[in-house]
């Protein structure tokens, strides 16, 4: 089979980019994009925000513990998409084959691409310096012959860095790695391999398939075949939509029989962003977070799709009654999402699992 040429590009620290773009003030001071309050979380920070120890998804008092003079934007994704669309005008003029992970990421396939440029590098070179001339932000790129290994890549010389993972250089550069770089392995998994003493991917080679697949199941011969630097999954475009939510953290622990008003609401904007959909989803979901921070979630697949919003309501509020809770029990976020997306003529399916992981 025929190298494939696959670019991972990741804007770097995306919204506050955008917010220290627009407005100078911003620039080189510490900018963490969350709103302010005990439940919000941080949507992104600045490089000059990040030094302090501040990340991404935690807490937002924790930053401003951890970085006192940061100056808070209230995130706007209203722009932020904007600037999404306009970065990926940018990666259309190179590849049709692209493959959007978040506003901020996606992978191109350039095996063979539109600028008519004779390597991948080359059109990771003219991506950059097209999204720094015309946007003033910047992007880090990963080059290399598969998505496993260019987005390892394109984390290398973050921020505003391009690294190269040839063919031939793939073993040399995967050995040395941890086993927590692999996809997948997170601190569970990392721990279970310490226990077969593999710290690096150099460790995980020396175990078989079968010693693998026994200990991990299936996910043992993905971890095999990511040792070795192979991935065969494809660039794919236009990956249908397989679910729509939306979710609120509230401002005290509340019980769940002082949460409709909020689930009516939570429920109206899903429903409004689900008919801009053309497929229809099949599964309504209640998401509900515990005051200890243990997340359920409850789901119903009526013989039907709901076929207004009234009705995803009904079936939402009625999914409260199977959380079998004391009374007593405090939450601290709520969230209604659709599931199961179908086409409208499709055959009905069961439900699809793992809304809101």
């Amino acid at each position: 089979m025929a190298l494939r040429k696959i670019i991972h590009v990741d804007m770097d620290a995306f919204y506050a980019s955008v917010e220290q773009r627009d407005d100078p003030q911003l620039r080189g001071k510490p900018v963490v994009v969350a709103w302010r309050g005990n439940r919000s979380v941080v949507c992104a920070a600045s490089y000059e925000a990040r030094r302090f120890g501040v990340r991404s998804a935690m807490p937002a008092v924790r930053a401003e513990r951890l970085c006192p003079d940061a100056i808070f934007i209230p995130p706007d994704f209203v722009r932020y998409r904007a600037v999404s669309r306009e970065v990926r005008d940018i990666f259309k003029r190179h590849t049709d084959l692209i493959e959007p992970l978040s506003l901020d990421e996606a992978y191109l396939d350039v095996t063979e691409n539109k600028s008519g440029l004779p390597t991948a590098t080359r059109v990771a070179r003219a991506i950059r310096a097209q999204i720094r001339e015309e946007l003033n932000l910047t992007a880090s790129a990963g080059v290399a012959p598969n998505k496993f290994l260019a987005k390892v890549a394109s984390d290398w010389r973050k921020p505003d860095g391009l690294f190269v993972i040839q063919p031939e250089e793939i073993e040399a550069f995967l050995l040395p790695l941890t086993v927590g770089r692999l996809p997948g392995v997170g601190k569970v998994t990392e721990a279970r391999l310490a226990e077969l003493s593999v710290r690096t991917v150099g460790d995980l080679r020396t175990l078989a398939l079968e010693v693998l697949e026994t200990r991990f199941g299936r996910y043992g011969q993905r971890l095999y075949e990511l040792a070795r630097g192979v991935d065969a999954s494809p660039v794919v475009p236009d990956r249908p939509t397989q679910s729509i939510s939306a979710e609120d953290t509230f401002e005290r622990d509340v019980p769940l029989s002082e949460m409709e008003s909020l689930i009516r609401r939570l429920a109206e904007k899903t429903w409004i962003a689900a008919r801009k959909q053309p497929r229809v989803a099949r599964t309504v979901v209640l998401k509900l977070k515990t005051s200890e921070f243990k997340t359920l979630t409850r789901s119903h697949t009526p013989a039907s799709p709901p076929a207004s919003c009234d009705e995803l309501i009904a079936i939402a509020l009625s999914l409260r009654e199977r959380v079998h809770l004391k009374a007593q029990q405090r939450f601290r976020l709520v969230g209604v999402g659709l599931s199961n997306f179908r086409d409208p003529t499709g055959p009905p399916n069961r439900p699809q699992p793992a809304l809101f992981d």
